[in-house]
């Protein structure tokens, strides 16, 4: 399996720290679609890809 670096993602950090922000919102939307992040999503555990769901109010 290929190994993501969504979990170190400096684009992903930009919306932690400022969702608001331009590069925020433009993660924010990437995120749903990112065919990478989607299958970083599927490699974590059940209770781990929950959280990240909850997080960032994504629809699964």
């Amino acid at each position: 399996m290929a190994d993501h670096n969504c979990r170190n993602c400096s684009f992903r950090a930009k919306y932690d720290n400022h969702p608001k922000s331009l590069l925020g919102r433009l993660w924010r939307w990437h995120a749903g679609w990112c065919p990478g992040w989607n299958a970083y999503l599927k490699s974590l555990a059940d209770s781990e890809r929950k959280e990240l769901i909850e997080k960032y109010n994504l629809k699964r």
